[in-house]
């Protein structure tokens, strides 16, 4: 379409991406960010208060672990769906309808009389949500390309990065007030005004003439297309896995900071907080100052090999070869791999979306699909061993940054990128 086309749909006026983006700007930034922070908000509102619910249900901690498993499994599957969906029908109704049915299982969440039904809603929760995060990347490729889309998802890691680092810290301070069911209805108020806020303001970013026509088939047969491609699913692998080593501290760090170092619900908030900081700030040296001088593959490289040299450094630690280990070196471990992060995840996803802008949605759908199958494999292993050790969680770290490198090194051989851009 032109940049200054026009074309009324049913759904709502669309123009040109181009035209969308610079007038729209940081409007658009603002939602989009708003819906990759739903995610975070509805796992870490909720960590501080996993030893609560524990005792509140009546239920061993591998069990309330499956809760955070159930919403990251649902959030994978559910963007399966609602990819190609977007691809079909445009972004806005897919999503619409996606974060009604969000807000309805969250409610439900806070009302669960048990372990498995808050499992069971935790999973719905996650298949609604997953409209938000795939159709936010979905719209940034619709938006942008090449050098910019990195820069933009680095900004939205900055807006949607502040939701991991409030998120602990309401969530102990609900604590104080109330019980952790008091989070879910949070949580279901956000979800209303988000909901609100994309009816209003997000407008249909993907033209009538750029969508599919086809039904499953087709889909399956795009996303069979997408995996055929050695380079785009070295992408996927290497952020799904690196995904997964930030998700075994997501997953594990309430009970190993609470439980084995002491700390109360407040004390873990910040040091959460403050590695969500240190995730921020890196991801915005990534966008700010490396993007545009070195290239997408030697910043991940380096975000990579620091990972895996911080899961090094963790399993030393907790596994007792340095002698006892306290809270403060453990925190800066987890601090360094945290940070690293900023720097893996929004080239990746640019890298990878760069390769399929003829299937943006499906593209976002596996990324994210990808990411969140890993994690929630990761997460149930870092409890494999009890309550009581930390080396599960640094195992199961180092084992995602060895594969995740192995991956990127392996599938997308970014030394003949940079050797035939030399020629």
């Amino acid at each position: 379409m032109p940049e200054s086309g026009r074309t009324r749909t049913k759904d709502h006026i669309v123009e040109g991406p181009v035209v969308a983006a610079r007038r729209a700007g940081l409007l658009v930034t603002l939602v989009l960010g708003g819906l990759t922070a739903l995610p975070p908000l509805s796992m870490d509102m909720y960590l501080p208060a996993l030893p609560e619910v524990t005792e509140s249900l009546r239920s061993p901690a591998a069990t309330v672990q499956l809760t955070l498993t159930a919403c990251l499994a649902g959030m994978a599957l559910g963007q399966l769906v609602v990819g190609p969906m977007s691809d079909k029908w445009g972004r806005r109704r897919p999503l619409l309808i996606g974060m009604i049915v969000y807000v309805a299982a969250t409610a439900v969440c806070a009302l669960a009389p048990s372990a498995e039904l808050l499992i069971a809603f935790r999973l719905l929760q996650g298949l609604a949500g997953a409209a938000g995060i795939v159709i936010a990347r979905a719209v940034v490729r619709d938006l942008y390309d090449g050098v910019d889309m990195a820069r933009f998802f680095s900004t939205l890691m900055l807006i949607s990065g502040v939701a991991p680092i409030i998120a602990p810290l309401i969530g102990g301070q609900i604590l104080r007030i109330t019980d952790w069911r008091g989070v879910f209805y949070v949580l279901t108020v956000i979800g209303v005004l988000l909901t609100v806020v994309v009816w209003k303001f997000l407008a249909e970013t993907l033209p009538p003439e750029r969508r599919h026509a086809g039904g499953v088939g087709e889909a399956l047969r795009t996303m069979r297309g997408l995996l055929a491609d050695r380079v785009f699913t070295g992408y996927m692998l290497a952020g799904g896995l690196a995904f997964a080593a930030l998700f075994a501290y997501i997953s594990a760090s309430p009970f190993v900071v609470q439980e084995i170092y002491g700390a109360s619900p407040q004390t873990f908030s910040l040091l959460f907080g403050l590695n969500s900081i240190g995730l921020v700030a890196v991801g915005q040296i990534n966008g700010k100052l490396l993007v545009g001088r070195v290239s997408l593959d030697k910043a991940l490289g380096w975000g990579l090999s620091v990972i895996l040299l911080a899961s090094v450094a963790l399993v030393l630690m907790t596994s007792g070869l340095f002698g006892k280990v306290g809270l403060v070196p453990i925190a800066a471990g987890l601090f360094v791999l945290m940070s690293a992060m900023g720097l893996a995840m929004p080239n990746t996803n640019a890298q990878a979306l760069m390769r399929t802008p003829h299937a943006a949605g499906s593209a976002s759908a596996l990324l994210g699909t990808s990411s969140f199958l890993i994690g929630a494999i990761a997460s149930p292993l870092v409890g494999i061993a009890g309550e009581a050790t930390a080396v599960p969680m640094a195992v199961v770290q180092l084992v995602c940054a060895i594969a995740s490198l192995g991956c990127f090194l392996a599938l997308c051989r970014p030394w003949r990128k940079a050797q035939a851009q030399e020629a």
